[in-house]
């Protein structure tokens, strides 16, 4: 890479914890490599597309030597990966990272006002959700005083290949992403209606990008249908998700349409409160974004 010899790209399927990675460098350099380490993310974060040594240099104002160290560490850490190109770009890591954040923070308190309005307004159970490598966690449910209710339980998973969901989040990942959370599937066929292979799921997905919500249609239990949409953070990644749930005797083929609307409208919502920036070009081109400000 320009007049610096790099050596080969590191195979990062195996991270190194950046405290360790920075452990392995002079001691001076810790504390203002670690800064540099983080400006260095903010600056590939700012960027559309990957970037060289000369021009991360440029934009940050750095001698190629510094910033070589800088990006060593951060690709041993996995924060960070490189192109075949020799360029730069945030790593899988980082949204791994992103996804724990979700369900540290307070999320559950911030959603609470728009979810239970929508469970109050389509009378069925609403599921939050988040991801957890290939599955979804519940970390928030509301039930209506209905005879017939779901028995899912905040704190449980199920497979993200076979949720509304999974599979409204999966849908609205990076490509690196949705790639390596399918790799790691081990299909299983819980109904008859299961989507039991790569290619069915991956067709399924494109339907998903271009209606904004996704169907859980007797998927994982018979007599079931839920309804999911993705909650989007600052840069239209999707973080969460939110679901209605009911037998499919109430959530018919009819007024699915419906409450899609209303579980969209929601999912708007709280993506709006949680700073989803409303006039940036849209990495994922779908209809359903015309309903967050693209």
């Amino acid at each position: 890479m320009e007049d610096i010899s790099m050596t080969a790209s590191l195979n990062t399927s195996i991270a190194t914890p950046l405290s360790e990675a920075l452990a392995k460098t002079d001691g001076p350099y810790q504390l203002h490599g670690l800064e540099r380490a983080v400006s260095v993310l903010e600056v590939l974060s700012e960027s559309e597309a990957p970037l060289s040594l000369a021009e991360i240099c440029h934009r940050m104002n750095l001698h190629k030597s510094t910033a070589h160290r800088s990006l060593m560490v951060l690709e041993r850490s996995a924060l960070i990966e490189r192109t075949p190109e020799n360029r730069f770009r945030l790593g899988l890591k980082l949204y791994e990272l992103g996804n724990r954040a979700v369900e540290q923070i307070d999320l559950r308190a911030r959603v609470y006002p728009f979810f239970r309005r929508l469970a109050m307004d389509v009378r069925e159970t609403v599921h939050l959700g988040v991801l957890q490598k290939t599955s979804v966690v519940y970390l928030d449910k509301v039930e209506p005083n209905r005879r017939i209710c779901m028995s899912s339980k905040i704190g449980s998973s199920n497979p993200v290949y076979c949720t509304s969901m999974g599979k409204a989040m999966l849908a609205f990942q990076p490509e690196e992403t949705i790639e390596k959370i399918v790799s790691s599937i081990r299909f299983t066929r819980y109904t008859p209606k299961t989507l039991c292979s790569r290619e069915k799921l991956f067709e399924h997905l494109e339907t998903v990008r271009r209606r904004g919500y996704a169907i859980d249609d007797e998927e994982i239990e018979l007599g079931v249908r839920c309804i999911g949409a993705p909650i989007f953070n600052e840069d239209r990644w999707a973080i969460a998700a939110v679901s209605v749930s009911g037998p499919t005797s109430r959530i018919t083929p009819q007024n699915v349409r419906a409450i899609a609307q209303r579980v969209l409208t929601c999912c708007r919502e709280i993506s709006a409160s949680l700073g989803m920036r409303a006039k940036k070009k849209s990495h994922v081109a779908s209809p359903f974004l015309t309903h967050y400000g693209s």
